[in-house]
């Protein structure tokens, strides 16, 4: 029932949607170039990877060393504006119609965090992932890594219509508010390294929000 929801949702938001997604695709081409559409492989549905798809937020810009600058240098003034609207998570749509995520679900994570997480952070991957969560709208980016986890978790053994909708009516509120967007301190969310000590200089990525 639940994919069965799924599908038939996006694809009612994905048929009037196209016009705004041109739109802003246009946009983003027109202000920062190629590519809109920015893609990574990320763990979906019982640990297996897939292409998620987002509006591009970010330059490619690097340093004299070749390397990507930090989140903070590459974000671009439309790229906060997406991000702060979640009109960079409308391509996820089309995930959501190939059955690669859902509507609700723990947030899809790159493929490299995979084997950092402990054996209870691995649960989050016995749902599809989705586009909004329940970590979304009790704190998004303003939770720590752990936090985050714990509240997947939580979703993972509570699943439930009634909890999905109302999810969803907490991310509308969240996304007219444009809350929760950044952590303190960062452009985005910083790399999730569980275990493993971080490296001394900061890895630079897309954001993984």
């Amino acid at each position: 029932m639940k994919r069965i929801l799924d599908f038939l949702l996006a694809l009612t938001l994905l048929v009037p949607g196209c016009v705004l997604m041109l739109a802003v695709a246009a946009f983003i081409v027109l202000r920062d170039g190629r590519p809109a559409i920015f893609s990574q492989a990320r763990i979906g549905l019982l640990d297996r990877p897939f292409l998620l798809y987002k509006f591009r937020s970010m330059s490619n810009a690097v340093g004299t060393d070749g390397q990507l600058l930090p989140d903070a240098d590459r974000l671009t003034r439309w790229g906060k504006v997406l991000r702060a609207s979640s009109l960079d998570e409308l391509p996820q749509l089309w995930n959501v119609l190939r059955g690669d995520m859902s509507l609700v679900g723990p947030r899809p994570l790159p493929v490299k965090y995979l084997p950092r997480y402990s054996p209870e952070q691995r649960r989050r991957h016995l749902v599809r992932p989705g586009i909004t969560g329940w970590a979304q709208v009790r704190g998004r980016n303003n939770l720590t890594w752990e936090q985050k986890f714990e509240l997947d978790i939580w979703y993972v053994d509570h699943r439930s219509l009634a909890l999905d909708l109302k999810i969803l009516a907490m991310t509308a509120f969240k996304v007219i508010r444009r809350a929760d967007v950044s952590q303190q301190g960062h452009a985005t969310m910083p790399e999730f390294f569980g275990n493993e000590a971080p490296p001394s200089e900061p890895s630079h990525q897309q954001s993984v929000n």
